[in-house]
């Protein structure tokens, strides 16, 4: 059964012509899905190219994260050895005089925070040969990066 809702009662016969359709009470969602459609692609094609790093397999730890003003220096010793700092490799032969310049450029009242990282399968002499050119260069504010324990509850 079909009602007609114009006010002159003609059944749509009569009509005139300046008369107008109702406000349509619906919203056109096309443009948005389109536009978030759009967003979720590029988003999806730019997160991969934002996480950059040296892949380390960090060893687990209880202890609580440190809070900190100004963004570290991140070194890195990945599986086969190789030293990175904040993601650029570091020959053996140049890490003790990047080291240094990263020391002349600090202040005695603030020390530059350093993340130490180091792959679990790398030795610990691997580990302690950076450390000790950390400490020869006066970089003491050394911090090791673990991995939250999974017993943690």
């Amino acid at each position: 059964m079909a009602m007609n809702t114009s006010s002159n009662g003609g059944g749509g016969r009569g009509r005139r012509r300046g008369s107008r359709r109702a406000p349509m009470a619906d919203i056109n969602v096309t443009p948005f899905v389109d536009v978030m459609l759009v967003l979720l692609i590029i988003f999806m094609v730019t997160a991969p190219l934002l996480v950059t790093g040296v892949p380390v397999e960090l060893p687990e730890s209880r202890a609580n994260a440190l809070d900190q003003k100004d963004e570290p220096i991140q070194i890195a010793i990945d599986r086969d050895g190789v030293t990175f700092i904040d993601g650029t490799e570091v020959a053996p032969a140049e890490l003790a005089a990047r080291l240094e310049e990263i020391a002349a450029a600090q202040t005695p009242n603030a020390p530059r925070q350093i993340m130490l990282r180091g792959d679990t399968a790398i030795s610990y002499g691997q580990m302690m040969r950076v450390m000790g050119e950390l400490n020869r260069a006066g970089l003491n504010s050394v911090s090791l990066v673990t991995t939250g324990s999974a017993n943690d509850s």
